[in-house]
């Protein structure tokens, strides 16, 4: 199911989205309460529908019921931002630049762990080769976001963490997840 919830931009033939475009989309988004309200939501997996975004970008709407999160991984080429919709979400990311290729377990030290707890209204974009987890660390209440990547993403590479040793376990592409 695809939906137009907001108008596009830039138009066509302009520049693509930036960073700051595609978090002005999710904003404008998640302000859709009738939107939002319409996303079906499941008391036991996370729940998704496929949005128009802008300047040929990828867009999701995405249910989190209580304790269920992302795990660790990254969106590959692509820039992105989401934001929190209803509901609180917990980011932990990494702030270190990973090798993009080549390695299937990397050692990190001791000061790349960032977290950043995203009520209601709030978002954060980043760029490419971004990784991090997304969790609704509730216990009783769903939450709902909004993301957008451009280009529309390639891969994501999904990653296992143990302490400070990150290994590489799967690289999905679109068909997986559509």
């Amino acid at each position: 199911m695809s939906v137009s919830p907001a108008p596009a931009s830039p138009a066509v033939g302009s520049a693509p989205p930036t960073q700051a475009d595609l978090l002005d989309f999710a904003r404008r988004t998640a302000a859709d309460t009738g939107l939002i309200a319409s996303l079906p939501l499941d008391p036991e997996g996370r729940t998704w529908v496929r949005l128009d975004g802008p300047g040929g970008s990828e867009a999701w709407l995405i249910g989190w019921p209580p304790g269920t999160g992302t795990g660790w991984h990254d969106h590959a080429e692509s820039v992105g931002a989401f934001l929190t919709a209803s509901g609180e979400l917990k980011e932990n990311s990494l702030a270190a630049r990973l090798p993009t290729d080549g390695w299937r377990t990397l050692e990190l030290t001791e000061d790349v762990d960032r977290e950043r707890r995203l009520p209601a209204g709030q978002g954060r974009s980043f760029g490419r080769h971004h990784v991090h987890e997304v969790l609704n660390e509730s216990r009783t209440e769903h939450a709902i976001s909004v993301h957008a990547y451009y280009p529309p993403l390639p891969r994501i590479r999904r990653y296992s963490r143990t302490g400070q040793v990150l290994r590489l376990e799967q690289v999905e592409r679109p068909e997986d997840w559509q």
